[in-house]
């Protein structure tokens, strides 16, 4: 095994998740608490869907690779607290509500819509029959007739009111491919490749092939600061995603060049080549805007890496790709050298040194799905 994958997988035992399944559920208001304090005191504020969802894909895919905790019964309470909190009977996900007042937003969020959808199909997984599909099925049913855009994709309003954004649909191609694996639904294939058409005819740039974040109605890359930006934590999340998608469909040799271009540009532009590690954003030009390194960029960096190591024939490729793989988890270990056992940092700064600041429950999502990537390629187990 990858002595640095070892390390990870003994601290998401240990620590990580004992400390989230103890201190980050609320039994009484349902659902998951979402930030701990720098000295671990939980913070409870607004609770948001997509909150929710993460973390039962998280504790899921922890049982499923062997942690001994309460696995199970989290994803349960995850599930409840979805139906009951954060879908309504309009089809429309309930982005957040307030414990202190419950009072829930009705502000429509395609983010939160998309990741509900992804909660409910990591629910089916431990909660198997046809009602939670057929709650996602009403919610895609319903985005598809008021929010539909007419190039593909969808927006926030209607008519369509800017900007127009990747990042949710990024969310949403997750969602469909993760119902892929559990339903033979022709709608979600349909669904997942309507987002990588768009993604491939609009959310590129033509000239520097880098997935930019922001669009005008007609999706058209914004190009003016600060909507120009360009995330190499995206770069290589789309990067893993369209392999996924490539893989699945039998489609490698036409979105295979595109998923490793754009995980070129993470590694070339977006990498602080002293650390190790991806920074938060660069500009259109592909200059780093901002050079601190948040924690979830590693790991999707440690996602592509991983899943291009697997499809690549050269031996000689597949070694140096296994040797980043290797060096990347060991960079991301820094994030986990936390005064609290089982929290993290967020954002180390360009020198490598943590930024004082809570620790967001939302992270784990990012951490396990690097660690069920690494569990396939090492056959690692948590304990």
């Amino acid at each position: 095994m990858i002595a640095p994958v070892a390390q990870l997988f003994q601290w998401l035992s240990d620590q990580a998740l004992p400390f989230w399944a103890t201190h980050g559920v609320d039994h009484v208001m349902g659902g998951f608490y979402e930030r701990a304090n720098p000295d671990g005191s939980i913070v409870g504020d607004v609770r948001r869907a997509r909150l929710v969802a993460r973390q039962i894909y998280a504790f899921r895919v922890a049982g499923e690779l062997g942690w001994s905790g309460d696995a199970l019964p989290l994803c349960h309470h995850g599930v409840t607290a979805l139906l009951d909190r954060h879908t309504s009977n309009d089809g429309l996900a309930i982005s957040c509500f307030t414990p202190a007042t419950e009072v829930s937003s009705d502000t429509f969020d395609l983010y939160d819509q998309a990741f509900v959808l992804f909660g409910l199909a990591n629910g089916t997984r431990v909660m198997p029959g046809a009602a939670l599909e057929a709650r996602a099925q009403q919610m895609v049913a319903r985005m598809r007739t008021d929010l539909s855009h007419p190039l593909g994709g969808f927006s926030e309003t209607n008519p369509a009111q800017g900007p127009l954004k990747a990042n949710p649909h990024m969310h949403l191609f997750e969602a469909a491919l993760s119902w892929m694996e559990v339903s033979n639904g022709a709608d979600w294939s349909g669904l997942a490749d309507e987002i990588a058409e768009l993604c491939l005819s609009h959310f590129l740039d033509q000239t520097t092939g880098a997935l930019h974040e922001f669009f005008d109605t007609d999706w058209k890359i914004l190009r003016d600061p600060p909507q120009d930006v360009v995330e190499p934590g995206h770069q290589a999340e789309w990067s893993w995603l369209l392999m996924r998608w490539a893989i699945a469909t039998g489609q490698r040799q036409r979105f295979e060049p595109f998923a490793r271009r754009l995980f070129a540009i993470a590694e070339s532009n977006g990498r602080n080549a002293r650390q190790d590690r991806l920074v938060n954003e660069l500009d259109a030009q592909l200059a780093v805007r901002w050079g601190h390194m948040r924690l979830w960029p590693q790991t999707e960096r440690i996602k592509a890496l991983v899943l291009l190591a697997e499809t690549t024939p050269s031996p000689n490729e597949r070694s140096d790709l296994t040797q980043k793989i290797s060096g990347s988890v060991s960079a991301m270990l820094d994030y986990f050298d936390h005064p609290v056992r089982g929290c993290w940092w967020e954002h180390l700064d360009p020198q490598g040194q943590p930024v004082a600041e809570q620790t967001r429950a939302s992270s784990l999502y990012h951490i396990i799905g690097a660690a069920a990537e690494l569990a396939r390629f090492t056959g690692a187990k948590l304990n």
